[in-house]
């Protein structure tokens, strides 16, 4: 970062660079596994890498399409806490949807971390968040919760947070990003709590199927009836 007067996350686009220009330090490891295995690339969080640049839509079709051929799924992790804020939730979703659209692959969105809102949001409200449900926008409780503990006092600076989040430019933005991902109706959502089971196992059979996994399993070989005694068992049930 020094060396190139780079910021973080110029540093990381510059590393993605150079990594595609020499898959074979990518590559070379993974010729050896097999398909028993289920690889998982960490990805960073830097949206960019996902929605404004090609890099990671060229590396995604080089694994699927190249001489690996890898069955691949993207996983979006869209923190629970988002839901809290809704405006900032529709922005998260906006995101995702961006990366569906860029990456060309199986996609799965998850609502991370379940436990931190657990007590604090109604069981019908997130089921309209798993569905990226645009109506929510119109109950936004925070935006209620800043008209109440105002009093009808206005803070005189127009370009203080509070202002512009209340304004009514503020408001059709946001109706204008719950109409685009409505149109689109591309993104729902699976809740992920890491410390339950069988939620890890939900998740995991999405994408077990999204990527086709036990359809490229090896089938196994039917057990050699003659020495299991098969072929008498058939007979005597004859009256052989």
């Amino acid at each position: 970062m020094e060396e190139m007067s780079l910021g973080p996350n110029g540093g990381l686009i510059y590393c993605f660079e150079f990594l595609m220009e020499n898959l074979d330090f990518l590559t070379d490891p993974l010729e050896e596994v097999t398909e028993d295995y289920l690889i998982i690339f960490d990805m960073p969080g830097q949206i960019e890498l996902y929605t404004h640049v090609p890099i990671l839509p060229e590396l995604v079709k080089h694994l699927m399409r190249g001489s690996l051929n890898i069955n691949m799924c993207a996983a979006y992790l869209l923190e629970s806490t988002f839901v809290i804020d809704r405006p900032k939730f529709f922005a998260g979703t906006l995101s995702a949807m961006s990366a569906m659209l860029m990456l060309e692959m199986p996609h799965v969105n998850i609502l991370s971390k379940m436990d931190l809102i657990k007590g604090q949001v109604a069981k019908r409200d997130l089921k309209r968040f798993l569905q990226a449900d645009v109506d929510l926008l119109e109950g936004d409780p925070l935006r209620r919760v800043d008209e109440d503990e105002g009093g009808g006092k206005r803070d005189p600076d127009p370009v203080s947070k509070k202002n512009v989040m209340a304004g009514e430019s503020f408001h059709r933005l946001n109706k204008a990003v719950g109409q685009l991902i409505d149109d689109f109706s591309m993104v729902s959502f699976l809740k992920l709590d890491a410390q339950d089971e069988d939620s890890v196992g939900a998740v995991l059979s999405y994408i077990d199927d999204a990527i086709q996994f036990h359809e490229a399993q090896e089938p196994k070989e039917p057990p050699d009836m003659d020495n299991m005694g098969g072929v008498d068992i058939f007979e005597s049930a004859l009256g052989g």
